[in-house]
């Protein structure tokens, strides 16, 4: 997540900066360093956010799960922890999902992914991010 996309973030959720660094338990100058691109958005921190994006105004009422959308088998579902833990709306905040057929090692491997992806998309979207066609 880049700077813009988290400036972004943090006014679709409606909140100060103030307001984000308690919700998100850092420091008011961390949210600016974020924001002022003089420091990395960490994956924690992004992970927290796109949490609380998905959850804005009851986003995820009535979300077609992941499974569905992008057709898995059932062998790849009954792989997937998704699937496991019946979060298909929620696929791209779990870590081993089997996207695309794999088990991704990395949160940044993980990502490139899910910002391609219908799921995340509509579940999330990040406001401010580049347009992905898909």
């Amino acid at each position: 997540m880049n700077n813009k996309e988290f400036h972004a973030c943090r006014q679709r959720l409606g909140k100060t900066q103030k307001q984000l660094s308690e919700l998100l338990g850092t420091s008011l100058k961390a949210i600016q360093s974020f924001e002022q691109g003089w420091r990395k958005v960490s994956v924690h921190i992004e992970r927290q956010m796109l949490f609380l994006l998905a959850f804005h105004k009851g986003k995820t009422k009535g979300v077609q799960p992941c499974w569905d959308v992008q057709d898995c088998p059932a062998e790849r579902r009954r792989g997937c922890p998704a699937w496991e833990f019946n979060a298909g709306h929620l696929c791209w905040f779990i870590n081993g999902t089997l996207c695309e057929g794999k088990p991704r090692v990395s949160w940044s491997s993980k990502m490139s992914v899910c910002r391609r992806c219908r799921v995340f998309k509509n579940n999330v979207g990040v406001p401010g991010s580049r347009k992905i066609a898909g």
